[in-house]
């Protein structure tokens, strides 16, 4: 089933020339994945991001990024939402540092094949180079608690976008999943700091997680273009954590780009009567409210019942042509600048015919199976994403 470099045989009458087109476009754009979960994996000292490991137990690292012609990826130092007691914040914010320094420490061990960017243009210098740039997010911005000058401590560390919320509202604005409703009816009066901040700063927003209210609240205030690092569209599959057709208009008109995810909920809608969507279920609400209370041993415990999901469980996953509906879907709705690619690798993402970084081409090869230009292909895989991180730079103060 396999051809060159992982590529999967999706082409027609598995056409050589097709392929080798397919790798001649991919390995000409610029391609960044703008959000994985990895670093929790980091903090696992027997998990070696410079070695080649195997899906599902692990679906990003350094040689398999080479193998997928991926550039540049963004790793999310994310922490879970905890009660907003001093102590929790103090502990998520303790994570979140210990993530950033082991990226930056990883890098420095593997730097003849990675290295940490912090600038746009760095992923054209590192590429040149053979390099992966490894740019840094934030997945919550609960570290922050209500301290603004982490804002800046953190864009300091390299963090270069701050994903608001996650699945439960915090001190900066509501989430979109937070199974108490609305605290603030969208963003806080600090959350309303913290975007001015991070304008002032550079810094992206990024408005996946973020509740709709929450998200017509920082375009409104936002005077700088925002990211939906990883998310898709609710008109195809109804998550809240996907963006409405409203919502996807005005990110376009605020200069925005939506980053598809490859998380197969977010892809299509889930069959909510099996044991395997239950039992997801269960595992993701101790990831949202658990995990940052639990010892090494139980976090290595949750960590193998997931793996442990796909024998015991096995289900149908999207495929890559379900994903680029969503791609279409945005094309045909605002127009090819505003859409992009965001994985959630490590972190739920992954496809039938394409579970890691090392598949990223099937997602090229599908896009020109449907007439897509190598220009448009171009602006898809990091040409939008980078003319808003631009953008953001341009407007710093």
């Amino acid at each position: 089933m396999l051809t060159i470099g992982g590529l999967l045989a999706l082409t027609p009458e598995n056409n050589m020339d097709f392929d080798k087109k397919v790798w001649e476009i991919h390995d000409h754009a610029i391609t960044v994945d703008t959000h994985c979960d990895t670093p929790m994996a980091l903090l696992d000292e027997e998990f070696n991001v410079g070695k080649r490991n195997e899906a599902p137990q692990s679906r990003v690292d350094f040689p398999r990024m080479k193998d997928g012609g991926l550039d540049a990826i963004f790793f999310a130092a994310f922490t879970s939402q905890r009660e907003r007691t001093p102590e929790n914040t103090q502990s998520a914010y303790e994570t979140a540092n210990r993530m950033i320094e082991r990226t930056y420490e990883v890098c420095g061990e593997n730097s003849d094949v990675a290295e940490v960017a912090t600038a746009p243009d760095d992923v054209v210098r590192l590429q040149s180079e053979g390099k992966r740039a490894i740019y840094i997010g934030m997945e919550n911005g609960f570290p922050i608690g209500t301290d603004i000058q982490r804002v800046e401590e953190f864009y300091n560390k390299g963090v270069r976008y701050i994903t608001l919320c996650h699945s439960s509202n915090n001190d900066i604005c509501d989430s979109s999943t937070d199974r108490n409703g609305p605290e603030h009816d969208g963003l806080s009066d600090f959350g309303k700091d913290v975007v001015k901040e991070m304008n002032r700063l550079g810094m992206m927003i990024d408005v996946s997680h973020i509740s709709d209210k929450s998200f017509y609240d920082v375009i409104a205030l936002s005077e700088a273009p925002v990211i939906a690092s990883h998310s898709s569209v609710r008109s195809i599959a109804h998550h809240n954590r996907n963006m409405t057709d409203d919502m996807i208009k005005a990110l376009a008109e605020n200069g925005g780009v939506i980053q598809i995810c490859l998380l197969d909920d977010y892809v299509k809608d889930p069959d909510t009567t099996t044991v395997r969507f239950q039992k997801e279920k269960e595992l993701r609400g101790i990831f949202a409210n658990d995990w940052e209370s639990m010892n090494n041993e139980e976090k290595a415990a949750v960590r193998q019942e997931w793996r442990s999901l796909d024998e015991k469980y096995p289900k149908e996953l999207p495929t890559v042509a379900d994903y680029v509906d969503h791609i279409d879907h945005v094309k045909n709705l605002v127009g090819i600048d505003y859409v992009g690619i965001g994985s959630d690798f490590d972190g739920g993402g992954g496809l039938k015919d394409c579970v890691d970084v090392s598949q990223l081409p099937n997602i090229t090869a599908e896009m020109m199976k449907r007439g897509y230009t190598e220009e448009e292909i171009d602006k898809v895989w990091g040409g939008n994403f980078f003319r808003v991180f631009a953008a953001n730079t341009k407007l710093s103060k």
